[in-house]
């Protein structure tokens, strides 16, 4: 039996959407990470690792045949071209395993936590968009000091998305995440209640 209602989370790198897919998961959703699922597309052996070699150089390629993301990630989010023919290479994969992932849910609730959610076909398949959003400033130095990664390549990836107002347009719930822990959860908590409550669900799980 597939989830009966259908999150489609995003926001820009370093918002914090994954902290509120955690969540909605600790509140019963079936959190799908299409970031995780895009990993394990690019999983040691698969055609899809042969294809990204094919078209970004085998330096990219490790000794234990994984892909060198570190490396991969500066040369596409420097080049709208690379990063649109990286797509097209891993989305179609990841789609397939996200879908069969839903058809198989008995959740009430399912999440589809993706960046790139409103940019693709995914986005039909969500019954609601919940967006987060943070200050580009706030976005850096989260990447800096959860992440590791030098300023200079935090400030590349947050400059190298489309703006955050371009998501906020068509969120159905705006999440901001600029204030405390608490705060965030507790506005997840009320548009949980909200969803539960219109709904018309005693509990979801």
């Amino acid at each position: 039996m597939a989830a009966r209602y259908v999150i489609g989370l995003t926001g820009n790198i370093g918002s914090g959407k994954t902290v509120v897919a955690d969540m909605l998961r600790g509140l019963g959703a079936d959190v799908i990470d299409a970031d995780q699922v895009a990993r394990d597309v690019l999983a040691t052996g698969s055609p899809e690792v042969d294809s990204v070699i094919e078209r970004f150089g085998d330096d990219l390629l490790r000794d234990d045949g994984s892909i060198d993301r570190a490396a991969l990630g500066r040369i596409v989010f420097d080049d709208a071209k690379a990063l649109a023919d990286l797509e097209a290479i891993v989305h179609p994969a990841t789609r397939t395993r996200i879908l069969a992932h839903l058809a198989d849910s008995n959740a009430d609730v399912a999440v589809i936590e993706a960046i790139k959610l409103l940019e693709g076909p995914l986005v039909n398949q969500v019954d609601g968009v919940w967006v987060v959003t943070a200050p580009a400033e706030t976005r850096v130095e989260r990447l800096v000091s959860q992440r590791g990664l030098p300023n200079a390549d935090a400030r590349q990836r947050v400059n190298a998305q489309n703006p955050e107002a371009d998501k906020v347009q068509r969120a159905d719930v705006v999440l901001r995440n600029d204030g405390s822990l608490a705060d965030l959860r507790q506005r997840v908590n009320e548009e949980w209640q909200k969803l539960i409550a219109k709904r018309g669900w005693r509990n979801a799980g």
